[in-house]
């Protein structure tokens, strides 16, 4: 009997045992169990979007902007839009190297070289593209750059380029000062490698991965996150409530998508080309190589009979071309005055109570760094805030002077920016009261170089639309747009940020912003004309310039 009692008493320990490991088991799975589970077909639903939900890729990359739905006002204009960067393409079949295009045998040459010109007058190129075999090129589809400079001077001026379709290119240039000009063009990217970019632009937008850290206590998880995840494994829908950006994560195996605490630039994808592509991205082959003339390469330039100052009195005009010019190393807009503000008590009197919140990548970072190390009354406040990324936040308590940047919401390829700090300007804007004494700068562009041009429109479309209403709340607000710029190229930044795709970016957000409130400030022409090599950080004084003509919208001179 006792011996009885004694297996009883085992059996009933056995079991009590087992049912806490039950119990431990299924409290862990639901603590980590999403509430917010959807599947694929119907994550686009208003009550869907969520900050942190968790739901299944397709088979093929699952890109939230190809579910996005557009009115049929949007529907034409992104149709308009892409038919107007849409850009000329090689015979089809396939092409060798040996008949694209070599910069070392095409040539320029001036029409009426010896002619009488004055300032004023049009200057015209024109460019004549040979393969590598030195045959003439029969069809166009190159990416140029070109531009006028006296370096004695420290001038120049970009060109218009206009292609024939027919391996000859047209360039023009408006002659904007007197002396010996000198004409330079170069070829960027040969026509071939641009269907590379092309096709790399609508086939890889996985080429730069990004990734998010999630944690609990001291367990953490790292997964990879972008606007398009392949595959079929459940990820964590992070699309924004209020703007619709989608993005998205992998799910981290044990820990859940509101667990998120931290995003950061991934990598760069390797061995994106054929051993044939690869041919077309050779640094000093065919990117960024010049392109000689064949006779002369400048022309002498006559001083007006008298300078009608009153000219440049207008209103501004985004279509004018070149937009400005360099003069003795400072640009001279054609649309708009610029006052130099050379001294920091300029910058200090312009500024005076006012809140200037610039918001961004690292290119309008450098406007904040340049004006807190400028004006000695502005003192940078510590928030903590990560190196290079942000955060800033200026102060100048004596005049009463807030100056602060933020970056923009992904993609962003910055080192490590906290959850709590991924906003999407459209939403900052939304909580600015605006009013006379805000001013705002904004530029978006390096960063979406990768993606779809669709990608791009969408969060133009929701700054836009932003920015609208803070102008009909506070129609004095200040806004300005700083465009894109050209930078150094090689093999290997040439398929994430080729000037090609500044290039068709800032095409369109200029036509996106025309017609409303904004001003331009025209970083693209100003590194492209300047004499000092191409930067993703354009030098200090390509940046003072910048920093000239913003000031001179927020305190423009009284003429």
């Amino acid at each position: 009997m006792w011996r009885d009692s004694f297996r009883l008493q085992i059996f009933c320990l056995l079991m009590a045992v087992l049912a806490i490991v039950v119990l431990v088991h299924n409290f862990f799975q639901l603590e980590h169990l999403d509430d917010d589970t959807v599947s694929g077909s119907n994550w686009i639903t208003e009550n869907n979007v969520q900050h942190s939900q968790t739901t299944k890729t397709t088979r093929k990359p699952y890109c939230g902007y190809k579910q996005q739905t557009l009115s049929k006002r949007e529907q034409a204009e992104q149709e308009s839009l892409l038919a107007a960067i849409q850009w000329p393409k090689p015979p089809s079949g396939k092409l060798a190297f040996l008949q694209s295009t070599d910069p070392a045998r095409s040539d320029f040459v001036i029409v009426k070289p010896s002619g009488f010109f004055k300032v004023g007058d049009q200057l015209e190129v024109l460019v004549r593209m040979k393969d590598f075999q030195g045959k003439p090129k029969q069809y166009g589809g190159d990416y140029l750059q070109a531009r006028i400079h006296s370096p004695l001077l420290k001038a120049g001026a970009t060109g218009r380029i206009v292609d024939c379709r027919n391996g000859l290119y047209k360039v023009f240039f408006t002659l904007l000062w007197p002396g010996d000009v000198k004409v330079s063009v170069s070829l960027v990217h040969p026509s071939e490698a641009i269907q590379v970019l092309l096709r790399l632009r609508e086939e890889r937008p996985d080429r730069v991965y990004f990734k998010s850290s999630f944690k609990s206590g001291r367990y953490s998880e790292t997964t990879e996150c972008n606007v398009c995840l392949p595959g079929d494994l459940p990820v964590c829908n992070f699309t924004d409530l209020y703007t619709g950006e989608p993005w998205f994560c992998y799910k981290p195996r044990k820990l859940s998508c509101a667990s998120r605490i931290s995003h950061a630039k991934g990598g760069y994808q390797k061995g994106l080309l054929t051993q044939e592509e690869s041919l077309f991205f050779q640094s000093d082959v065919n990117i960024k190589r010049p392109i000689f003339s064949s006779g002369p390469d400048s022309v002498i330039v006559k001083p007006k009979a008298f300078t009608d100052s009153s000219s440049m009195d207008r209103a501004e005009d985004h279509t004018v071309s070149p937009s400005g010019y360099y003069y003795e190393d400072e640009w001279r807009s054609r649309t708009h005055w610029i006052h130099r503000f050379n001294k920091s008590d300029d910058i200090t009197n312009c500024l005076q109570g006012k809140v200037i919140h610039l918001f961004g990548d690292s290119t309008i970072r450098q406007w904040f760094e340049y004006l807190t190390a400028f004006v000695p009354d502005l003192v940078e406040f510590n928030l903590g805030s990560p190196k290079n990324v942000g955060p800033f936040m200026s102060v100048d308590l004596k005049h009463n002077i807030l100056l602060k940047f933020r970056c923009h919401g992904p993609p962003i390829r910055f080192s490590t920016v906290f959850s709590s700090e991924l906003r999407y300007i459209a939403n900052e804007l939304n909580g600015i009261v605006g009013g006379r004494n805000t001013v705002i700068a904004i530029t978006i562009w390096s960063h979406f170089s990768t993606f779809p041009v669709e990608v791009y429109i969408r969060r133009l479309r929701n700054i836009r639309r932003s920015i609208i209403q803070l102008l009909d709340r506070s129609p004095k607000t200040l806004i300005v747009i700083r465009t894109a710029n050209v930078q150094e190229l090689g093999p290997e930044v040439s398929l994430f940020n080729s000037d090609w795709y500044s290039f068709q970016l800032d095409s369109v957000m200029r036509k996106m912003f025309s017609g409303i409130a904004v001003h331009f400030v025209d970083a693209w022409e100003m590194s492209l004309a300047h004499y000092l090599p191409h930067n993703l950080h354009p030098e200090e004084v390509i940046v003072r310039n910048q920093i000239d003509a913003f000031l001179s919208y927020v305190c423009p001179l009284q003429t």
